[in-house]
């Protein structure tokens, strides 16, 4: 006896929208398609094709893949395969979730001690390796960097050397003695010099990123923020961290220009990269 349409999905479970679905995909055909009235009928002989669609479909394959898993009639071990590479999949999206969970809890304990919303958003991204050509130094303070960029500068002109990208700081070593490193991006490889040095910095996998616009006064609260963001977030700092001058003050406002904009960066390995 044939079934209607309506009278097949409540049989099994599903609804006549699915099983019309079902039937414009080439996953399960009604038997009988009535010629005046259009109507569709299925027999009981197709429960176990439509349980076993919505078994696969519940294991978290796409009805795409059901349909290849149906009609090709795989053998045991390629099913096996099939299922295998699901439940790695399906466990590293637990892990995603898990790790968002985490950091949501971050987020809400470093609301609570600060009692208001964070002032700035942090971000981790992958970093591209850089050659650079670079001045180091120890200074007295972060406002005494001002001779390196001089030095820089002067060696970038004297050997013909163009800036590519925003120029930024490497801070190897904060108080009580202060190592930084002031640096130019380069298209070209170029030769080291009595002023300054060529090298590549590494490529980072983990960048934790904020954005402070402002004048420079400022970039102590934005690595402050950043760095609670690292240690709230089950993080270890991985390398010196880096001020890249996406907008550079005007000259005549170099303290205090509102419109100054700084991306902060500091490398870190994930809590989660060791599980």
């Amino acid at each position: 006896m044939n079934l209607k349409i309506g009278e097949f999905g409540r049989v099994g479970q599903v609804s006549v929208q699915t099983l019309r679905y079902y039937d414009h995909l080439g996953l399960l055909k009604p038997v009988e398609v009535d010629r005046f009235s259009g109507y569709r009928y299925y027999a009981f002989e197709q429960l176990p094709r439509l349980n076993r669609i919505l078994a696969l479909k519940d294991l978290g394959f796409s009805l795409d893949q059901v349909a290849q898993m149906l009609d090709a009639e795989l053998p045991p071990e390629e099913l096996m395969n099939l299922l295998r590479l699901k439940q790695v999949e399906l466990r590293d999206q637990v892990q995603t979730h898990l790790d968002r969970l985490e950091r949501i809890e971050a987020r809400l304990e470093m609301i609570a001690q600060n009692n208001q919303p964070l002032e700035y958003e942090v971000v981790v991204k992958q970093v591209s390796a850089l050659q650079v050509a670079s001045v180091r130094a120890m200074v007295p303070s972060y406002w005494d960097v001002g001779p390196l960029w001089a030095q820089l500068s002067a060696a970038l002109k004297t050997h013909n050397l163009t800036p590519t990208g925003p120029w930024l700081t490497l801070c190897h070593a904060s108080e009580p003695e202060i190592d930084l490193e002031v640096c130019a991006p380069l298209a070209r490889a170029a030769q080291d010099t009595d002023s300054l040095t060529v090298r590549q910095l590494p490529a980072i996998d983990s960048m934790a990123c904020t954005v402070h616009q402002g004048s420079f006064s400022g970039l102590a609260a934005g690595f402050a923020s950043l760095m609670n963001w690292v240690y709230a977030n089950g993080c270890q700092v991985a390398g010196p961290d880096r001020e890249i001058y996406l907008r550079l003050p005007e000259r005549s406002q170099m303290g205090r220009d509102p419109n100054a904009i700084t991306e902060l960066q500091m490398p870190v390995l994930l809590e989660s990269a060791g599980k």
